[in-house]
């Protein structure tokens, strides 16, 4: 099984570090299972060990990833509508995957503020993907929550 390899960020005790650990495990899983038939539960298991994440850190990731291939369809559809001048094959694999965790929690699930999904986003594109496109992540995400409201 191919791993996704990225310099890992620092650990937080505090409970927004638990769910940065889990948006960064989800992304780690929809990374890996774009283009393959990989079986998402035994690669959640695979990067949740690698990374030692907690418990409570992987059930929101499972949730992430669970809720993000559920609705793949209706999100690719608002991040088609919303990212002017940019085709998703054309957006890098990172970028998507971020974009995808993000217009899921703005979107539908609408557990979280939308502000933290955006702000967790932008961290997350600019650790994995580098400033430009913490800026393209944040454009498009702009665009998203206004029309979401």
């Amino acid at each position: 099984m191919s791993s996704f390899r990225a310099s890992p960020s620092p650990r937080k005790s505090s409970s927004a570090g638990k769910r940065h650990q889990a948006r960064e495990l989800a992304l780690k899983v929809l990374f890996q299972l774009e283009g393959s038939n990989d079986d998402p539960e035994e690669v959640l298991r695979y990067h949740a060990a690698e990374g030692a994440a907690t418990e409570e850190s992987t059930n929101f990731a499972r949730e992430l990833v669970s809720g993000v291939l559920t609705n793949l369809e209706q999100l690719d559809s608002i991040l088609s509508e919303t990212s002017e001048h940019w085709k998703l094959d054309q957006m890098a694999k990172v970028d998507r995957s971020i974009l995808r965790i993000a217009i899921y929690e703005i979107a539908i699930d609408r557990k979280v503020p939308t502000k933290a999904a955006i702000n967790e986003s932008i961290e997350l594109a600019k650790t994995f993907s580098g400033d430009e496109s913490g800026r393209f992540v944040n454009g498009i995400l702009g665009r998203v929550a206004a029309t979401a409201l």
